[in-house]
């Protein structure tokens, strides 16, 4: 893949994480915690969701290694609520977690075969680490459509972030 398509691609999946950031960037911890939607995710948990998304797809599947969450694991917790975890710690994790991954892409070519693939855990066929890429580009997009929603429903606000 030229220099210029590996450039698009991680220049794309850069403005998704920085919109999902900036779409939440100044609620108040009451309304990242807020649900309204029926599932019972919120804001904040959103954002935890994405960081495990990038910590699995960014380690896992790139390098067969996982950092530890900053939080200690207590089987109770809830990926879509991110209940008992700190606001700055879910943030933190969310932005360590892209670091990560974008530190493990350095070193790979967008065309390699992840090495850690196959793997019976992927919710989809990966022949590529440029599908990975693909693979976060799309969760992150997709859930920045959710959080625009949410927070168009929490205040009233819309067109937040980079576009």
């Amino acid at each position: 893949m030229s220099a210029p398509d590996r450039g698009a691609l991680l220049g794309f999946l850069g403005h998704q994480r920085a919109a999902a950031l900036a779409v939440v960037a100044d609620l108040d911890e009451a309304d990242l915690r807020r649900s309204v939607v029926p599932s019972g995710w919120t804001p904040l948990g959103l954002v935890e969701h994405l960081a495990h998304a990038e910590r699995f797809w960014g380690q896992v599947v790139l390098t067969g290694q996982i950092v530890d969450r900053p939080w200690v694991d207590t089987g109770a917790d809830s990926a879509w609520t991110s209940d008992g975890h700190e606001v700055g710690d879910v943030v933190g994790f969310y932005a360590d977690s892209c670091k990560r991954t974008d530190a493990n892409l350095a070193g790979v070519g967008l065309d390699e075969l992840p090495p850690h693939v196959p793997r019976d855990d992927l919710p989809t066929d990966v022949r590529s680490v440029r599908e990975v890429v693909l693979h976060l580009i799309e969760e992150t997009a997709r859930h920045v459509g959710h959080l625009d929603i949410a927070r168009e429903l929490l205040d009233g606000r819309t067109g937040l972030g980079p576009r």
